[in-house]
This record gives C-alpha cells, sequence and structure tokens, in this order.
C-alpha cells in the first residue's frame, strides 16, 4: 500500500484551483499522473507558510520545488511522461527552460511588482491567508524576492533601469506566450492526446494570468489573442478539475451551496430570535399555570412560522 501523500500549498480564486503557478503545476501533473495527493491549502492560520511551497510530504519525505516534486512522484509510479520519446522528454526540458526564462519573470512582475496589481489584488488577497500580524510583512517580503529575483537575472548590462527591464521581460513574455501557441496548434495538449509534464507547467504559468482579474492586463490581453492557449487552460480546469469555463463547479453544485448557505442564515436567525425569546420569558413574572397553555400555543405559532418560512 503507498504511503499517503499531503501537498502544502496556496489556495485558488477566480475558478482556479491555485493562484501560486508553483502550486498550480503539481496540482496539475497530480491530476495528469493519477497520484492520490491530499492538498491542504494554506488558510488564516497561526502557523506561518512556509518559504518555499508547494512542499509535498510522505512519511519522512519532505520535498519542495515543482522539477523535485514531480521526480518523487514518477519514482512512486505515477509517470504522466511514461509515453514520450527520449526527443520529446528533450523537448520538456527546453520548453520548461523557456518559460523559467522568457515567461516567469512577466509573471512575478504582474503579480509583486506593478504597484496597481499589487495594492489592489496580490496583497490583500494573500494578505487574507496568512495570521495576523505576520500578514503585514509576508506579502512585502515576497514582492521584494520576486524583484530580487529579476534584477537578478534580467538587471545586468544593457538593461539598467527598472523601466527597461519591465519592457524587456513583456517582449520576452509575448514572443514566448506565441512560441506556446505555435507549439501546441490545433492539438490539445503539447505532445498529443495526453497530458505531461510539460502541459502542467505550461498550465501553472499560463491559467494565473488568464483567470486573475488584474487592473493592469497587458500580458492578459496578450494571451487572450491566443485562442488555443486560452482552450488548453479551459480544456484543463473544466475536465481536470471540474471547474467549467466561468471558474464554477458542475452544473446545479453552486446553487444547491447557495442555497444550503441561505438556509443555514434563515436558521441561525430563527435560532438567534428565539433565544432572545427565551431570555425575555425568563426575565419577566411567572404566569399563573392557567396560562402555560397560552404559551405552549404562541411557542407553536413562531414554530410554525418557522416552518413555513423554512419550506420550499
Amino acid at each position: 500500500m503507498a504511503a499517503p501523500m499531503e501537498l502544502s500549498c496556496w489556495g485558488g480564486d477566480w475558478g482556479l484551483p491555485s493562484l501560486h503557478p508553483e502550486s498550480l503545476t503539481v496540482m496539475a501533473y497530480a491530476k495528469f499522473s493519477g497520484a492520490p495527493l491530499t492538498v491542504n491549502t494554506i488558510s488564516n492560520s497561526w502557523k506561518a507558510p512556509r518559504e518555499d511551497i508547494p512542499v509535498l510530504i510522505s512519511e519522512n519525505n519532505v520535498i519542495s520545488r515543482p522539477a523535485k516534486i514531480l521526480s518523487f512522484l514518477r519514482k512512486q509510479k505515477y509517470n504522466a511522461d511514461y509515453e514520450l520519446s527520449a526527443k520529446q522528454g528533450a523537448d520538456t526540458l527546453a520548453y520548461i527552460a523557456l518559460l523559467e526564462e522568457k515567461l516567469l519573470p512577466a509573471l512575478l512582475h504582474t503579480f509583486w511588482i506593478d504597484a496597481e496589481n499589487y495594492c489592489s489584488v496580490t496583497k490583500p488577497w494573500f494578505a487574507s491567508r496568512i495570521a495576523f500580524p505576520l500578514n503585514l510583512y509576508l506579502p512585502g517580503k515576497m514582492s521584494r524576492e520576486a524583484l530580487n529575483r529579476i534584477l537578478l537575472t534580467k538587471g545586468g548590462p544593457p538593461l539598467y533601469s527598472l523601466t527597461e527591464v519591465e519592457a524587456q521581460i513583456y517582449r520576452d513574455a509575448k514572443e514566448c506566450l506565441n512560441l506556446l501557441s505555435k507549439r501546441l496548434g490545433t492539438s490539445q495538449f503539447f505532445f498529443g492526446d495526453t497530458p505531461t509534464t510539460l502541459d502542467a507547467f505550461v498550465f501553472g504559468f499560463l491559467a494565473p494570468v488568464y483567470k486573475v482579474c488584474f487592473p493592469r492586463v497587458q500580458l492578459q490581453e496578450h494571451l487572450k489573442q491566443l485562442p488555443n492557449l486560452c482552450r488548453f487552460c479551459d480544456d484543463i480546469l473544466t475536465c481536470y478539475f471540474r471547474l467549467s469555463v466561468s471558474g464554477h463547479s458542475p452544473a446545479g453544485q453552486d446553487t444547491a451551496d447557495a442555497n444550503l448557505q441561505k438556509l443555514t442564515q434563515l436558521v441561525n436567525k430563527e435560532s438567534n430570535l428565539i433565544e432572545k425569546m427565551d431570555d425575555n420569558l425568563r426575565k419577566s413574572p411567572q404566569h399563573p399555570p392557567r396560562k402555560l397553555t397560552m404559551l405552549k400555543l404562541a411557542a407553536g405559532g413562531e414554530e410554525g412560522s418557522l416552518l413555513n418560512r423554512l419550506s420550499p
């Protein structure tokens, strides 16, 4: 019997299972390969999130970084690449390197460096998943780390200013998107009809750009001009994460959840009302025994009113 495997990662929004590219990559690969991961998303708890998210824990193994996690899953016989040829395996490594060199800097800039996007979307979203007072510090730290990562790879000659770096990384990212679109063509996935490691990485990098509602969307606008890449993301969300193009779960589930939430709110409201009435009755003068029947009728009437309101 295989050892249980737990994945700690950032959660999702805007119809995505995760907003974090690295987390999304691992989650997608697990779906493609059939790996039975238990996913634990970071919530607003006292436990500080690790810096190297996502993290896979299996018995005494603690593995971080997508490449190492995927390698571990392959060793456990969860291999999405078993049908690939040697050339296709080499192409996979080349395209992943292209993603990290050309697309990742623009993705980091969109989320963490662009002031308008960071202040209105990225910072409040991540801060809401981190407990106080760490939520006042960690988003800023993550932003500084993103900037350092960009400048480390793109900030040398001849690009000296941040404005020049910004222009170049978006040119590189758009060129990368064009190459990916040309490589995918009309195929469902990059190597035919079955998703592989490359599909997991491309999905992890593209889906957040495609789905998150940012005020500044120059990279998103370019991506939406490449319909085959958009269709690629939508197909994976629909087929593997049971999400529709609009980002909702299967038909009827949202309605049921909404009705349950409304019913719960109504029951809570009625419970508070009944609690308040009971408290008032306890504080009121005691009634003679002959008037207890009237009180029971009144309570019965209130209960009937509650049942009428709860009934369809």
